[in-house]
C-alpha cells in the first residue's frame, strides 16, 4: 500500500497509510455517497474507510434505538431469567448483586440497583478486591449476600466460568441469575438462567455487546412483563428505561465494545441522557474532573471511566457503582473524591510498571509477536492497563503478569483480527493456565510462574498461523491529508456527524504536509504544546499528549526549525471563552 505523504517509517516507527476499508473500489463508493446523502467528501472517505455500507449510512449518522433495538427474548436465557425475577419481585425480598470491578460492572451494577430502586425492591451489592479476591464470584461473596437476605443473586459482566462457585451456590439453595457477555465454554455453569450473546448456543448475533447492553435489554424485557401483570397499577410509576442509558453509554465505550449497530444507538443516546446532567453521580464527578464542555465517548473512555475503574484498581471497589447509583449529595461528592485520589494513585502505579514492563520487552522480547512480560508484586490493579500501553506501543497483542510468589495474575489486551478471548480459552483448555477468559479485544487469566514460558510460545506460534503480520511496521491510518489552512471549524463539525468515536469507528486522523514548529512547551502531565506553520504562513496550534518521553516529543522540543509531516485528529479549542482549531498529534515525520 502507498505511503501517505511518503511516511514509510515515522519518528515513532510506524507507517502511513490510507485508511480504506474492505471494499474494491473505493472511489466509486465514495463518489455514490456524495449523491445519495449530499455529504462533504472528507465524511465520505471516513466512512468508506470504516466500512459503513451505502445502505446503512443514515442509521450511522443517526443512530436511534427505535430502529437498532432487537426483541430482548432473542437471547438465550431471557424468558426463564425475567419469570424468575417477576416470582422474586411479587414475593418480596433483597436481591441480590454480584458485579465486576471495572466499568462495565459497576455500570450494569448500578443499571440494576437505579432500576430495582423505582420498584422498591432493596439491592444487595457485592464487588469482589481485585487483589484479595481477583475477578468473578467467589464463595465469600456469595455467603456475604445470602446472609444478608438475598433471595435471588445477579452475576454482572462475569460468572459464565464459575463453575465451582456456582454449583455450590446451586447445592446450596442460591437462585442465581447470569448476565454476562465474555467467551463462554461448550458446558455452562449451574444457574437459574444465563443471559450471554457469546454462549455458543445463542445465535442472537449480540456478541459485541458489553454486559451493560445485555442488562439493558434484560430490564426491557422485565420492565414490559411487570407491565403485562399489573404491577405498575399499584401505586408504583413505571421506570422510564431511556433516562438509564448513559450508565449504558458509559459502561459501553469503557468496555472498548465496536461502537456499531445497537452499541452505536446506545452510546449515542445515552450522551444526550448524560448532557441532561441527571445522573447525581456522574455529575459530581465530572465537575471534579474539570469536564467544561458536552461529555463525548473519549470523556467517558479516558476523563470519567478511569475515575470510576480507580477504585475497582487500588482502593474501593464498590465505590464506583455506588457512585453511579447514588442519589444522596453528601454521599455521591464523597464517593467522586476518593475515586478522583485513587486515579491519581493508580496514575504513579502505572507509571512505574509501564517503564519496568518497557524494559523487559526492549531487552528480551522486541521479536515475539506476542509480548508477554512479568515482574515481581506488580500491582495487579494496573497490569491491564499496562497490556493496553504496551500494544499501543509495539502493535502486537500484550499480556502482563503480575507474579506473587509461584502464581501470576495476567491482563492481555488484543489487535484487530485476533480473537484473543479464543485464544486465552485455547490455553486454559490445553492446562497452561489455571483459569481463564475474555473477550476478542481482552482477557484475564491466572498461570502457574513455570508456564510462562510455555504460553508465550503458545501464544506466538497460534498468532503466526492466523495473522500474517510479523515483521511488519505498525501502521497508521490517516483518513486524509488537509493543509493547515483547511483546518476550520467548519470541517471539524461536519466531522461530528461521524461521533461518537470508539472501537470500530475512531476518530478521523489526519496528515499535514511540511510544516514547522514555532513554539514548543512542556505542559502538565508530560503533555507538548506547540504551534505549528505552514510554507504559506497558515498558523495552527497542536498537543502532544504523554509525550514528553517519546520521540515524539524529542523532536517536538528540538525541531531545529526541521520541516514536518504531522499527523493528527483535529479538534475545536474551546479556552477563556474563545475557540480556535488544534491538531492533536498522534505522529511526526521528517518531510521529504
Amino acid at each position: 500500500m502507498e505511503c501517505v505523504l511518503n511516511v514509510a517509517c515515522s519518528v515513532s516507527k510506524k507507517k502511513w497509510v490510507q485508511r480504506t476499508g474492505k471494499v474494491q473500489n473505493p472511489e466509486r463508493i465514495i463518489s455514490a455517497i456524495i449523491q445519495r446523502h449530499r455529504l462533504p467528501e472528507v465524511i465520505a472517505r471516513c466512512l468508506v474507510g470504516r466500512d459503513v455500507d451505502l445502505d446503512d449510512i443514515d442509521l450511522f449518522l443517526t443512530p436511534k434505538m427505535k430502529d437498532s433495538m432487537p426483541e430482548p427474548h432473542c437471547l438465550k436465557g431471557m424468558q426463564e431469567a425475567v419469570d424468575t425475577s417477576v416470582q422474586k419481585i411479587i414475593e418480596g425480598g433483597n436481591i441480590g448483586l454480584f458485579a465486576d470491578y471495572d466499568v462495565d460492572g459497576a455500570s450494569s451494577a448500578a443499571l440494576l440497583m437505579r432500576f430495582f430502586k423505582m420498584l422498591k425492591v432493596e439491592t444487595i451489592l457485592y464487588i469482589p478486591d481485585r487483589v484479595e479476591e481477583g475477578y468473578g464470584p467467589n464463595n465469600v461473596g456469595f455467603s456475604k449476600l445470602k446472609a444478608a437476605g438475598a433471595k435471588l443473586i445477579f452475576t454482572l459482566d462475569c460468572g459464565i466460568l464459575a463453575f465451582d462457585v456456582l454449583e455450590k451456590a446451586s447445592n446450596d439453595g442460591c437462585e442465581v441469575i447470569v448476565i454476562d457477555h465474555h467467551m463462554a465454554e461448550a458446558d455452562l455453569p449451574a444457574a437459574k438462567s444465563i443471559i450471554n450473546p457469546n454462549r455458543l448456543d445463542d445465535d442472537s448475533e449480540l456478541g459485541e455487546l458489553a454486559a451493560v447492553g445485555v442488562c439493558f435489554l434484560f430490564l426491557v424485557a422485565l420492565n414490559r412483563r411487570l407491565r403485562e401483570i399489573g404491577w405498575y397499577k399499584k401505586g408504583l410509576e413505571e421506570p422510564n428505561l431511556l433516562k438509564l442509558l448513559d450508565l449504558v453509554a458509559l459502561g459501553t465505550v469503557c468496555d472498548v465494545v465496536p461502537l456499531r449497530g445497537l452499541n452505536r444507538a446506545f452510546v449515542s443516546q445515552g450522551l444526550k441522557v448524560i448532557g441532561n446532567r441527571s445522573n447525581l453521580g456522574l455529575r459530581i464527578l465530572s465537575d471534579i474532573a474539570k469536564i467544561e464542555k458536552k461529555t463525548d465517548a473519549y470523556q467517558l473512555g479516558f476523563v470519567l471511566g478511569p475515575r470510576i475503574n480507580a477504585g475497582g484498581r487500588v482502593g474501593l471497589p464498590d465505590a464506583g457503582a455506588r457512585l453511579l447509583s447514588s442519589n444522596d449529595p453528601v454521599e455521591s461528592v464523597e464517593l467522586a473524591e476518593i475515586l478522583d485520589a485513587n486515579n491519581s494513585t493508580r496514575k504513579e502505579i502505572e507509571a512505574l510498571v509501564l517503564a519496568e514492563a518497557i524494559l523487559q520487552v526492549e531487552k528480551n522480547n522486541l521479536e515475539d509477536n506476542v509480548l508477554v512480560v512479568s515482574g515481581k508484586n506488580w500491582h495487579p490493579g494496573v497490569i491491564g492497563i499496562i497490556a493496553a500501553r504496551l500494544k499501543e506501543k509495539y502493535n502486537r497483542p500484550a499480556c502482563v503478569i503480575s507474579l506473587i510468589g509461584n502464581s501470576g495474575k495476567g491482563s492481555a489486551r488484543s489487535v484487530p483480527l485476533w480473537d484473543l478471548g479464543a485464544n486465552i480459552m485455547s490455553a486454559l483448555q490445553s492446562g497452561l493456565l489455571t483459569a481463564g477468559g475474555g473477550h476478542a479485544m481482552a482477557a484475564g487469566f491466572s498461570i502457574e510462574k513455570q508456564k510462562i514460558n510455555l504460553l508465550r510460545d503458545f501464544l506466538c506460534n497460534r498468532f503466526s498461523e492466523s495473522v500474517e503480520l510479523t515483521g511488519k511496521l505498525p501502521e497508521l491510518k490517516l483518513d486524509g491529508v488537509l493543509s493547515v489552512e483547511g483546518v476550520k471549524e467548519d470541517i471539524i463539525r461536519a466531522l461530528g456527524v461521524l461521533e461518537p468515536f470508539g472501537s470500530n469507528n475512531p476518530e478521523p486522523i489526519f496528515g499535514l504536509p511540511s510544516v514547522r514548529v514555532t513554539y514548543s512547551s512542556v505542559v502538565g502531565d508530560k503533555h507538548i504544546r506547540c504551534n505549528l506553520k505552514s510554507s504559506d504562513g497558515a498558523t495552527l496550534k497542536g498537543i502532544a499528549f504523554r509525550a514528553l518521553d517519546t520521540e515524539i516529543g524529542e523532536v517536538l522540543l528540538n525541531h531545529n526549525n526541521a520541516s514536518l509531516n504531522v499527523a493528527g485528529k483535529i479538534r475545536e479549542n474551546k479556552w477563556q471563552g474563545r475557540n480556535s482549531s488544534q491538531i492533536i498529534i498522534e505522529d511526526i515525520a521528517l518531510a521529504n
